[in-house]
């Protein structure tokens, strides 16, 4: 008997196939499509954020001073892993380009030169990284008692580097080619393990800070591992195995085409978490309360705007082999559905959080203290989920049509020219209330100029031409 995954995985399969072959879909199919991309991609990406709930739920345990320490070197973190993230972006955009082409021989071989770049490029950000984590919490503005277990917590992050690109290509290569189901299985192993490893290293072993980063990399390498074997060698479309006809030949339009994807992304990944290691910087001052309220509530908020990646993962997929198969039908019909839907679950997921936002601040610290302030913040927060939701998606759709340039520039002046002036200004007399405030109002801003940019179209004229 089919199990119920089974006839999902062929519905999805054949709705796809759909697009390729140039077949047209109803409102309904396309609705389908939408939903069963999306929803192991929204699970996925909630589970991957349940990781660093985890990490600070059990960091908030040990004490405030762990918590400041994890919470100073996230957003270094972040940039590190968005680096990693563009430059897998950049070849798996021309994966799903050639999937939707039916051309699955120039697929495999942009799979094959993103396998050598990504992972010497993440080699290089990990070795970097190492050289600068014993300074980088005293360039943060941390203190003496919090810079140690800071710069622990990092440097883990550094060594296993190599492993968080190479899952974050294969999920990548995997999603780009329909397939959603693997990186969400590996996305709840990942969270089982960190638990388990988290769990055994922190309460068993006593290894503090190093044991939550220890654990949480261990998770990684695991799921890395297991993720780029089903893309090498058991994808349908990208596995490389008995490919004995397809000589690698090194062709340097691929490398060409996924910089100009890329190099948007990672300048826009750099002024962005610049941008939020700026905000760190500016919430510092206001004290080790208000750093480990502000991160805690941002992975608390995490949980409300992970179904909007999740979705915007699926619009992805679905412009992308839409570009492919140069349906511009298709893409303008994809994009505006897969926004509403964004839209409309991030609006619940608000509601949400506003309503149980004291709750979520407890589940990872017992200060009372930084509970109150943390829901404060979260309340200010959810106002804003709907039009959050709409740049996410909608970043998301143009990303899959290979136009990242424009996107980026509204991003980065959106982030600095709005909301940290506007955090500066406030966190004066309003301290961390402030800060959040400023991020609202910053978040409604660029929702509604990415909806206007999605509505115009000129999003449509990518690395494969305007479509039809």
């Amino acid at each position: 008997m089919t199990s119920p995954k089974t006839k999902r995985a062929k519905t999805s399969d054949l709705l796809l196939e759909m697009i390729r072959a140039g077949r047209p879909m109803t409102r309904g199919q396309k609705l389908n499509l939408i939903f069963q991309l999306s929803i192991p991609s929204i699970l996925a990406q909630i589970t991957s954020v349940m990781m660093f709930f985890i990490d600070q739920a059990m960091v908030g345990r040990i004490g405030v001073e762990a918590a400041a320490a994890c919470g100073l070197v996230e957003s270094s973190t972040w940039l590190c892993g968005s680096l990693t993230s563009a430059m897998s972006m950049g070849f798996s955009v021309q994966v799903a380009h050639f999937i939707g082409a039916n051309d699955f021989s120039r697929a495999r071989s942009v799979f094959r030169h993103a396998l050598v770049c990504a992972l010497l490029f993440s080699a290089v950000v990990g070795v970097v990284g190492l050289l600068i984590s014993g300074r980088l919490p005293f360039w943060l503005g941390g203190g003496a008692d919090i810079a140690h277990d800071a710069s622990i917590y990092f440097g883990v992050f550094m060594l296993v580097m190599p492993f968080f690109q190479l899952s974050g290509l294969s999920g990548a290569m995997l999603k780009c080619s329909g397939n959603m189901r693997i990186p969400s299985i590996m996305s709840v192993l990942m969270c089982v393990l960190d638990v388990c490893f988290n769990f055994i290293l922190i309460f068993v072993f006593h290894l503090g800070v190093l044991g939550v980063a220890l654990g949480t990399g261990m998770a990684v390498v695991i799921g890395a591992v297991v993720q780029a074997y089903f893309a090498i060698f058991r994808s349908d479309m990208l596995s490389l195995r008995g490919r004995l006809g397809e000589r690698f030949a090194w062709q340097w339009n691929y490398v060409r085409n996924a910089l100009k994807i890329s190099i948007p992304m990672a300048c826009q990944s750099i002024l962005m978490s610049g941008a939020q290691i700026v905000s760190t910087m500016i919430v510092a001052p206001l004290g080790n309360i208000s750093i480990a309220a502000n991160t805690f509530a941002i992975t608390a908020e995490s949980l409300c705007y992970m179904p909007g990646y999740g979705i915007g993962e699926a619009a992805t997929t679905l412009i992308g082999q839409s570009m492919g198969a140069r349906r511009g039908d298709l893409c303008r019909s994809f994009a505006r559905m897969t926004v509403a839907s964004g839209m409309i679950v991030m609006a619940l997921m608000g509601l949400v959080m506003y309503v149980s936002a004291y709750e979520l601040m407890a589940l990872m610290t017992p200060v009372a203290e930084i509970c109150g302030l943390g829901a404060f913040c979260l309340r200010i927060e959810a106002f804003a989920e709907p039009m959050f939701a709409a740049s996410i998606v909608c970043y998301s759709v143009f990303v899959g049509a290979g136009d990242t340039l424009k996107p980026a520039i509204m991003n980065l002046c959106s982030m600095w020219l709005v909301r940290l002036t506007l955090a500066a200004w406030l966190a004066r007399d309003y301290g961390l209330r402030g800060v959040w405030f400023a991020m609202a109002v910053e978040l409604t801003f660029r929702g509604g100029i990415f909806l206007l940019r999605l509505l115009r179209g000129n999003w449509m004229k990518t690395l494969v031409g305007t479509a039809k």
